[in-house]
C-alpha cells in the first residue's frame, strides 16, 4: 500500500490549493479514504473522509464549506480542494486509508496506512 502526496505549497490567504494523493497497492472501493493534518504545537486532526461505495463523507467543522474531497474517476487519486484558505489551515497534510475494508461509512482518524506528509502554509 503506498499513499503519496503532491500539490502542497505557500498560498495567500483566501486563496486556493488542490492537494493530491496517489493511492497504490490497494481499491478505494475497498476502504474509506481521508485526510487529516497536524499543525505544529497542535494535535493531529482529522478533516475529511470519504466512502466511495455510498458517497458518504465527513468534514470537520473547521473546513465544512471551503475543502471538499473527491476521487478522480480512475479512483487511484484522492483530491483535497480547499478554498477560501486561512493562516489556521498552515499544517502537514497526510492522506489516509481506513483500517477497517468494506465499511458503510467513512471514519477519520482511524487509518492504518498514511502518506509521507505534505506541507500547505498560508500566509496572512
Amino acid at each position: 500500500v503506498q499513499l503519496v502526496e503532491s500539490g502542497g505549497g505557500l498560498v495567500q490567504a483566501g486563496g486556493s490549493l488542490r492537494l493530491s494523493c496517489a493511492a497504490s497497492g490497494f481499491s478505494v472501493d475497498d476502504f474509506a479514504v481521508g485526510w487529516v493534518r497536524q499543525a505544529p504545537g497542535k494535535e493531529r486532526e482529522g478533516i475529511s473522509c470519504l466512502n466511495t461505495n455510498d458517497g458518504s463523507t465527513f468534514y470537520t467543522d473547521s473546513v465544512k464549506g471551503r475543502f471538499t474531497i473527491s476521487t478522480d474517476t480512475a479512483k487511484t487519486t484522492i483530491f483535497l480542494q480547499m478554498t477560501g484558505l486561512k493562516a489556521e489551515d498552515t499544517a502537514v497534510y497526510d492522506c489516509t486509508r481506513d483500517s477497517r475494508a468494506y465499511s458503510d461509512s467513512c471514519r477519520v482518524n482511524q487509518s492504518d496506512y498514511e502518506g509521507q506528509g505534505i506541507q500547505v502554509t498560508v500566509s496572512s
